[in-house]
Formats: structure tokens, sequence, C-alpha cells
């Protein structure tokens, strides 16, 4: 694909046949902030400096870090791989002093599938759902593209998923009552993993969260064209992302769904579901066509479809009214996602 081609064809319209939507004017002061290395996009050849970038600025906290004076018990856990990977390092939190089973969330962290890592997210899972919902997190350290390609970093988020699903005893968790959530990358994999959870017969989880999940790696929708160079993660940086992931598979028409869940056919017997894109953002219509398509194989699926917010608007701008508008919506489906037991069977899982 010619990431720059945007030539007209049936499946995919060009930039110029719409505008972009405006941006929300809390969040337009963000962007306008932002420097040049900022709103650079991600390329194949400038990818290995902006990994070697985020690697050395990206938050790395500690385990004592994160225990924050005692409030949170924390722990490394490395448990078996997938067969013939590598063993799998899990990061578990949850509040101290409690010690009956609580129910989990098990997060899977953004960056495209090339960047991040389990730790830099914990700070705000903690601090916003952790203590308010009573519940524990693990966070995943899957390994990343193009290092690592598919189905690496799925398998290692599989294998986390049955491990932790065995030994909730020993942690402490609910088996009944497990999450899966992440953002952008993290929420396509959150997707994918219910699925494979599903088709293999593993752990079923009652809920999927899915923030403003990667899930196409077709990357021709007309949110993606009209917010080409405009989003901070635009059509180029996400072809830039896939091409890493998929390697030689790229584009291939026999991509499985657990690569891509928008490639997905089958989209029955999945746990009920909390999809959250922004009307600016180039991942926009992938998320909304994923929700259509839950609702129409007979299943839940919750969609907020946030006004003028770009991709990763809340991080961005913490305290914008609709970054705290998306979180308070988030707590409340979680909420209530946790508070039903039976949610699988009302899921028709």
């Amino acid at each position: 694909m010619d990431l720059a081609d945007d030539t007209p064809s049936e499946t995919g319209p060009v930039a110029t046949a719409w505008g972009a939507p405006p941006f929300d004017p809390e969040l337009a002061a963000v962007l306008a902030e932002l420097g040049d290395e900022d709103r650079e996009p991600f390329t194949p050849e400038n990818l290995a400096d902006r990994q070697a970038r985020d690697t050395a600025v990206r938050p790395r906290p500690t385990v004592r870090d994160l225990e924050a004076d005692g409030r949170f018990a924390v722990a490394e856990l490395r448990v078996p791989g997938p067969p013939g990977g590598p063993d799998v390092t899990l990061v578990s939190a949850r509040p101290a002093g409690i010690a009956e089973p609580l129910p989990l969330l098990f997060y899977l962290h953004g960056g495209g599938m090339i960047m991040g890592n389990a730790w830099s997210v914990l700070p705000r899972l903690l601090r916003e759902w952790t203590g308010s919902l009573e519940l524990a997190v693990v966070s995943v350290e899957y390994r990343l593209a193009p290092q690592a390609r598919y189905p690496a970093a799925v398998e290692d988020c599989y294998a986390g998923l049955v491990w932790v699903a065995a030994h909730a005893a020993e942690l402490a968790v609910d088996a009944d009552r497990i999450v899966v959530a992440g953002k952008s990358a993290g929420g396509g994999l959150a997707a994918a993993l219910a699925l494979l959870a599903r088709d293999r017969g593993g752990p079923a989880p009652v809920g999927q969260l899915l923030l403003c999940p990667m899930l196409d790696d077709r990357n021709d929708t007309v949110s993606s064209h009209q917010l080409a160079g405009i989003d901070t993660w635009d059509r180029t940086s996400n072809a830039t992302a896939w091409q890493a992931l998929l390697g030689d598979r790229y584009g291939a028409t026999d991509l499985p769904p657990y690569a891509a869940p928008a490639r997905a056919t089958d989209l029955s017997r999945l746990p009920p579901a909390y999809l959250e894109v922004g009307s600016a953002e180039t991942l926009r219509d992938e998320g909304v066509a994923y929700a259509q398509a839950i609702w129409q194989a007979g299943g839940q699926a919750e969609l907020h479809v946030w006004p003028g917010a770009f991709h990763g608007f809340d991080t961005a701008a913490p305290h914008a009214a609709l970054s705290r508008d998306a979180r308070e919506a988030r707590t409340r489906w979680l909420r209530r996602v946790l508070a039903q037991p039976d949610a699988r069977r009302g899921s028709a899982c």
C-alpha cells in the first residue's frame, strides 16, 4: 500500500471527499501546544528511532512506586508463555488489606503494538478504578512488533489470561468476574482475546472494555482518510504499526480475526462490550462498525463517540470536560458489569 495514495477506490473514499470533523475546543488547544516531534507520523524509516525514544522517555514505575506508600499490594509475576514462546511478565496490583477475592481488570497497554509497557499504565488504573471499584488489576507485558510479529502479542495475552484464571485463588481474584480491557492497540488485543477465549473454550470474561481500539488492518475507512495528517495517530502511523505487526501477512485476504478483530465474521457469544472512540480520530469508523457487528450478532455493546475527540484525548488532556465525561462513563459501565455475577449468561456466552 502506498501510504500517501488517496486515490478513490471502491472500498475507501478520498480525504477530500469530506471535511474532517472539528475538534472539541479544549482538546484543540492541547493539540495546538504539541510540538512537531509529538505530531510526527510513524513510518517504516523512523520506527526504530521512535521506539528507542519511547523506551527512553515512557515511565516505568517500580513496584515500590506503584505501592504508593502501602495503599496497593503489587507484585511482578513470571508465568508460562504460549507453546514455544518465552515466559510472560504480569504486573498484579490490588488495594492493600483486602483478603477476599476481587473482580479483575485484565489490562493490555496501548502503543500501536510497537511501544509501551505493562507498568506505565498502572498509576492511572489504580487511581481511577482500583480503589473506587475495589477491583484487582493485572497488566500484561506482551511482546512488541516488529521484533515479535503476530501472533506473539495476542498469544502472550492469552497465556497470561489462562494462567490468571487457573491461579485465581492464590491471586485472590474472582475468576467469574474478569473484564479484558485495553486502549488503542490494547483495545484491539482485548477484542482479539475475547474471540480467542471463546473459540478455544478458555476463560470467559464477563466484559470487554475497548477504548479507541485498533481493530482493522485494512486502514481504509472514511475516518482514516478524513483524519490523515491530522489525528495524533493517523493513517500513516496506523499502517506502519500494522505492517510491523503482520510483516508478510500485511494485507492478506485470509488474515485471522485474532490478528485484526474487524476481520471476524462471527461476533456471537462474546461478553458485553464497551466501545469508545472520538468523532475526530482515525479509528472512529472501525470502532463503530465493531459495535454494530456485535449488535447484529445478537450481542451487547455500549458505544460512545465523544464529539470532537482525537485519538488518546483523555491521556493528552486529562482535565478537559470531555475526558472527565469519558472516565465517568467507563466507570459506570464497569460498575454495572462487575455487579452482575451472571453477566456471562446474559451475553449468551
